[in-house]
Formats: structure tokens, C-alpha cells, sequence
């Protein structure tokens, strides 16, 4: 594993991040370069990924490998690989990019030029059959785009490129073959026709497996390199390549569209319409509360205020009957009493809205345009930026939660705030790291990116997130809108699914079956390596994600509050951040269905990603619950008139 020093340059990418957006707001996002015939055009390799296997379309595993590993024992440039200077996003995503032996120039063609010859031992060779086996891809990038292969959509006919291109496969013989011919297509576009100015606007890879037997000729009635069929032994290999330059006319500014496909966009359509049908429903059911039911409560219960009950016999039969009707008035003096550790639910409430905040702006960014594929890593980076400044957000947030429930540990509270959650994550990460490290995988971040990230974290996220405490902690104190008495009320037997674990069962389902869908591609685009770009589908589910969420734990609080249970802080973000729950499980699900690990290590990395994906899924969504909930309560608390 190369550990490079990348400290200052990513530091300085992170902190340039913003004014950069401005010049990315316009789809790739990155100037064009253009260039004359017979102009060196560079082709850098970049990891060798696993995708589906050809054989079950499962994936087999999740390592990713440095293009020159030892093993592969690829052709290398005579001066040796250099490293592409690369954002810290594209380096926490697992981007390795170097220099390649493979020399393009513009518009001339190159027909079966000889590369190098590589001797892969008995070890190495047992080593490129199990990559094989697994449904390995090599990653080549020119100019900024993908080199891939052309495929066809089976649903909608249309003929898209996808990114990477395998090691090797299976043959009609069924025999293992090593793909050691690569046919490069490149298209170009003339601007304006100049033949001066031609840029790239398409690359496409044919590989293919020769066995030479002397000279490379690149015949057709050659046979398949059969990989690895004597078991044991030692095996030579002669790589070799052509470049074929192809006039389009397809926009430099229009280039990735190609790349970008939707697959099955009807699905996307079916699941948002019954979402959005959910979604009515349940605003309609928490409107119907408010202006129906609640209205017609506290109108009762101000018109029982103004009587006096000694008039009617002082049997109290109004007052019974009010009470058995609605019992959220008689919790009154209860709601607002402190939770059970208000301390650890401001921190999370804190930081639920620090990634809440973070989460929106980097959908809408990508939205509009802002973060275009050809950026590589600029998802990563503007999020890492985004939850740095966003720090003084969580602090705030925080604070105000702590001091609003008359909370007395308040250093404790600013302390904790930027470190408890992002301290659980970066463990976490770090130890997964730690198994890729042992693996030899690229995927490993170099420990000197760790530690710019600690860096950032400790420079300018704690400190921001320490100063909005200071601003939360000196505002003035959310006032209860009625009195909290003195001694606790008892709480009576609730119904079934009312108790904790089925009423968050019942809550968690509805947020996640919102994302369901959205969530599959996202996974897909994770693990299969396949570029994600439907931002517009990913902001309305976020969208109707959040609605779902507050209205469905605001309707359980109401349930809640009528059976005089009134702890509802910790109920409502537990049972809405249910929904992390079911993103693990359905991770979980994906493992048995998609997925096909072998070692331990990789379903130990599965896991544990899943896992983080899924903690901070299960404080956004708690988050929200939580404040809808508290917006629910004060606003119905301060309807009523309390003697």
C-alpha cells in the first residue's frame, strides 16, 4: 500500500471546495481540453474494482486493488507510475489514479501495438484466477471520462456506456481466459470544425484474450489465453493494445450523458406517485387532529375552565367525560418535564440536525449541477466540507436542546456535541480500515489522509461547533407553554402497540418505505461501482422522506399523549430513528440477495459500512421526529388554558 503525503493538498482542496462550485455549475463542471492531431492525449489507470460476476451477476467481494499491485503484475511507463493529484473525496471513494505505458495521440490509429511481457508465477497467477472468478474490472480514465463498454439497457433499448471493463472471463469453452489485448476507441468532436480543437467525447474498451505465440498479431483465429489451467506452474504473459479515433458529434458539454443512465425510471415514477399518496394521507390524518379533533378538545376544555363544576352537582360527570374523551390535557403538567438523560438526546438531536442540514444542501447542489461526475470526489469533499462548517449548526442546535430541558451539564454538553458522534463514526472507519490495510486493498485510507481529517475536525469543526454552543447556551431558554408540576404523574398501562418496541417498529416502517427504492440504487451504485447521478429522484424521496417521518411520529405522540404517557422526547427519536434499522436490515438483505462473500474480511467491511450508513440514517431520521414531535406538542400545549 502507497501512503502518499497528500496532507497539504487535500486540506488546501477541502478548504477551496466552495469558490470552485462556481466555476462547476455548468454539467461536466471541469474547462475542456483540446487538442491537435497527433497531441499526446493521456490515458491514467486507476483501481481495479469488483463488479457483478458475469457467471450469477452476484458480487463476490469488495477489495479493491492498486492497478500495479505485485500480483497483477501489470505493464508499467519506463520512468515508473506517478500518482494524479486527486481530491480528498476521490480518496476516501477508494480513487488510486496513476500514469499508464499506454501512449494515445489524437486522431492516429495504432493497430495491435505490443505493450510489454509479464511473468506471473504460480502464486500470482492462482491470485489473477480468483480476481477473475470474483468479476474484477479494470478502470482506465482519457481526458477526464471513464473508459467502459457499450451496453444495452434490456428494459428501454438504449445504448449506454458503463464504466470499467473486465480482467478476464469465461469463453464459449468455457475455459478461464486473461484479457490481455485492450481495443481503445476513442471518439472526438471538432469545435466549430476546427480541426485544431478536438476534444474527447466518448471512450470505449474492447478486450479481448490472445494467446501469442511469437510476435503480437493480434489474428483472429488466435487462441484464448487459457489462465491459470496448469495448476502450480508459472505463466507468461504478452499484453497488448490498439487505438482506434472515431469522429462524433456529440457536445463536449453533452459527453456524459451516455455515461449517465437511469436504469428503469418507471419504477421511480410508481414508487414516488404511492409515496406521495402516503404522504397525503398522513398530512391529512395530522391535519384532521389538529383542526378537527384538538380544536374541538380545547374548545371543550376552555368552555370546562369558565364553569364552575360545583353548579353541576359537584359529581365532576363533565369533567369525566372530557378526560375519558381526550386524556393529552391531563399529562399537562408532565409533558414538558425533563427526559431521562436529556443529555445524551441533545447531543444526538445536535448532531441529527448538523447532518440533516448537510444532507440537503449536498442533494441540492447536486440538484442544480453543481457536483458533475468528471469532479471526481467532489460528492465526498462537499460533504466533508458541508459537516465541517456545519458544526457551528449541530453546536447550536444542541445547546439549546440541552438548555431547554434545564440541563446542568453544560460543558459536558459542548464537549460532546462535536466529538461523541463523528468520534463513534472515524472509530469505526478506522478499524474497517484496518482490515483493508491487512488485505493490501486500495481501498485503505493512507493514514496521512486520516490524518488530515482528523485535522480538519479538530481545526475548524470542533471550534465552530464549540462557538454556536456559546451562542445556543446564551440564548434565552425555550419557555413551557403550561407549568410542570412538581411531582410525576403515574403513567397507566398502555396498549400493545403503543409499547416501545412496536410502536418503533410501526413508525420506523413508513420513513424507510419512502427511500426503499432510492436506497437499491444508491447500494448498487456503492458496491457495483455504477455512477449515481438521479438527484432529482433523490430529492423529492428525501423530500417526501422528511414528511413521512415528522407526521407519522407526530401521529404516535398524539396516540401517545392520549393513553397519559408523556414521555415523548425519547419515544419519538427512537421510533423515527427506527428507519436506520430497516436500512440495515435491508442491507442485510441485499448481502443474501446480491452479494456473495467468501472471506470474513469482507463481510466484516459489508457489515460495517451498512452499519454506519445506518447509525447516521438513525440519527437524521430521530432527529426529525424529534423536532416535529416538539413542534407538535408545544403548539398543542399552548392552545389550552391552565389554571
Amino acid at each position: 500500500m502507497h501512503l502518499r503525503d497528500i496532507a497539504p493538498s487535500a486540506l488546501l482542496t477541502t478548504l477551496l471546495a466552495a469558490p470552485q462550485l462556481a466555476s462547476a455549475f455548468y454539467l461536466p463542471g471541469v474547462a475542456p481540453t483540446s487538442y491537435k492531431s497527433g497531441d499526446n492525449v493521456p490515458l491514467y489507470v486507476n483501481t481495479i474494482k469488483p463488479i457483478a460476476a458475469p457467471q450469477d451477476s452476484r458480487l463476490h467481494s469488495v477489495m479493491s486493488y492498486d492497478y500495479y499491485h505485485p500480483d497483477f503484475n501489470f505493464c508499467r511507463p519506463p520512468d515508473g507510475p506517478e500518482y494524479v493529484s486527486e481530491s480528498l473525496g476521490s480518496i476516501l471513494f477508494g480513487d488510486r489514479i496513476l500514469t499508464s505505458p499506454f501512449e494515445l495521440k489524437m486522431g492516429v490509429n495504432e493497430s495491435c501495438k505490443a505493450l510489454c511481457k509479464s511473468s506471473y508465477p504460480a502464486e500470482s497467477v492462482s491470485f489473477v484466477k480468483d480476481r477473475i472468478l470474483q468479476g474484477y474490472s479494470l478502470n482506465w480514465l482519457v481526458d477526464g471520462l471513464p473508459a467502459g463498454q457499450q451496453i444495452q439497457d434490456q428494459l428501454t433499448g438504449t445504448v449506454f456506456y458503463s464504466s470499467g471493463f473486465l480482467l478476464g472471463q469465461f469463453d464459449d469453452n468455457q475455459d478461464l481466459v486473461f484479457n490481455n489485448h485492450y481495443d481503445i476507441l476513442v471518439e472526438y468532436h471538432e469545435v466549430n470544425g476546427d480541426p485544431n480543437q478536438l476534444r474527447v467525447v466518448g471512450v470505449v474498451v474492447q478486450p479481448s484474450s490472445i494467446d501469442y505465440r511469437g510476435k503480437p498479431d493480434c489474428n483472429t483465429n488466435n487462441r484464448h489465453l487459457v489462465f491459470g489451467a496448469d495448476e502450480g506452474k508459472s505463466q507468461d504473459v504478452q499484453f497488448s493494445y490498439g487505438v482506434y479515433w472515431r469522429k462524433s458529434d456529440t457536445a463536449w458539454a453533452t459527453r456524459w450523458d451516455k455515461y449517465l443512465h437511469v436504469f428503469d425510471p418507471k419504477i421511480h415514477w410508481f414508487w414516488l406517485v404511492d409515496t406521495a399518496i402516503i404522504v397525503v394521507i398522513l398530512v391529512l390524518t395530522v391535519m384532521s387532529i389538529l383542526v378537527r379533533a384538538l380544536k374541538k378538545d380545547i374548545a371543550r376544555y376552555n368552555r370546562l375552565d369558565q364553569l364552575d363544576l360545583d353548579d353541576l352537582g359537584g359529581n365532576g360527570a363533565l369533567e369525566d367525560g372530557v378526560q375519558e374523551d381526550s386524556g393529552w390535557k391531563l399529562v399537562h403538567g408532565d409533558v414538558f418535564r425533563s427526559p431521562s438523560n436529556p443529555l445524551l438526546l441533545s447531543v444526538f438531536v445536535g448532531n441529527g440536525a448538523q447532518i440533516f442540514v448537510m444532507t440537503g444542501c449536498t442533494i441540492l447542489f447536486a440538484l442544480l449541477g453543481f457536483l458533475s461526475p468528471s469532479n471526481r470526489g467532489s460528492l465526498g469533499t462537499i460533504m466533508i466540507l458541508l459537516y465541517t462548517v456545519l458544526g457551528f449548526v449541530g453546536g447550536y442546535v444542541s445547546a439549546r436542546t440541552y438548555k431547554a430541558w434545564q440541563g446542568e451539564q453544560w460543558k459536558l454538553n459542548i464537549v460532546l456535541t462535536p466529538i461523541m458522534v463523528p468520534g463513534i463514526v472515524f472509530s469505526a472507519f478506522f478499524l474497517l480500515d484496518l482490515f483493508l490495510w491487512a488485505k493490501q486493498s486500495s481501498g485503505a485510507v493512507p493514514f496521512t489522509t486520516m490524518l488530515v481529517i482528523v485535522g480538519i475536525w479538530f481545526i475548524i469543526s470542533i471550534p465552530l461547533s464549540f462557538a454556536g454552543s456559546w451562542l445556543g447556551f446564551r440564548a434565552p431558554q425555550f419557555e413551557a407553554p403550561v407549568r410542570t408540576n412538581q411531582i410525576p404523574r403515574q403513567i397507566p398501562p398502555v396498549t400493545t402497540y403503543l409499547r416501545p418496541i412496536p410502536s418503533m417498529l410501526i413508525v420506523g416502517l413508513l420513513p424507510f418505505g419512502a427511500i426503499f427504492v432510492e436506497l437499491y440504487f444508491i447500494m448498487s451504485s456503492i458496491w457495483f461501482s455504477r455512477i449515481y447521478y438521479m438527484f432529482g429522484f433523490l430529492f423529492l424521496c428525501y423530500g417526501l422522506m422528511i414528511v413521512v417521518c415528522a407526521t407519522v411520529t407526530i401521529l404516535m405522540v398524539y396516540f401517545l399523549l392520549c393513553s397519559e404517557n408523556y414521555n415523548w422526547q425519547w419515544r419519538s427519536f427512537l421510533a423515527a430513528g427506527m428507519s436506520g434499522g430497516y436500512v440495515f436490515l435491508n442491507c442485510l438483505l441485499y448481502l443474501v440477495t446480491k452479494v456473495k462473500l467468501g472471506g470474513l474480511a469482507g463481510i466484516v467491511l459489508y457489515i460495517g459500512y451498512s452499519g454506519l450508513i445506518s447509525f447516521l440514517f438513525f440519527i437524521l431520521a430521530g432527529s426529525i421526529g424529534y423536532f416535529a414531535s416538539w413542534w407538535f406538542v408545544r403548539k398543542i400545549y399552548s392552545s389550552i388554558k391552565i389554571d
